[in-house]
């Protein structure tokens, strides 16, 4: 059983270091994290998940950005204590996060992983979404959380701000 709430001020260097175990060396090299930089992740849709013994077992991020001039989440990362996998915490995280932020009115949500793994969140493709170099074209993939939400739409990711 996890106890999930949203992630605070005093949870982030415990959900870094889980990041930090879950990813390889230099992840924050990644052109996503360029996105990120001195950008806040959206209040309400980060969230912790905690074991009954108040160990952190697991953790989502979601950060705005635009497609073109369209707002979109940015999900990631997300990850488990190699301890915990294998027990459905990263599905319990996903599902109850993406819930949280159709909620929350937002429209469309895009990540950059394995295709196998998130189509089963109804994550696919997205042909003309372009993510910056040096990104698999192949694994940015989107998700819709109002019907026809990425209909029609094409172009580069930008920084919230840009």
């Amino acid at each position: 059983m996890f106890q999930l709430s949203e992630e605070t001020a005093a949870d982030w260097w415990e959900v870094e270091a889980l990041y930090d175990l879950c990813f390889a060396p230099g992840r924050e090299a990644l052109s996503s994290y360029r996105l990120r930089d001195n950008i806040p992740p959206v209040p309400g849709l980060s969230l912790v998940a905690r074991d009954r013994d108040g160990i952190l077992a697991g953790a989502i991020r979601y950060w705005p950005v635009r497609v073109g001039d369209v707002p979109a989440l940015l999900l990631g990362p997300v990850a488990v204590h190699p301890t915990r996998q294998g027990e459905g915490l990263g599905a319990l995280l996903i599902q109850h996060s993406l819930e949280r932020a159709r909620d929350a009115g937002w429209q469309r949500v895009m990540l950059v992983g394995d295709a196998p793994y998130y189509n089963r969140f109804d994550f696919w493709k997205l042909d003309g979404v372009e993510m910056p170099p040096p990104t698999n074209p192949d694994r940015v993939l989107g998700h819709e959380l109002v019907d026809g939400a990425w209909q029609g739409i094409t172009g580069r990711v930008v920084r919230w701000t840009d």
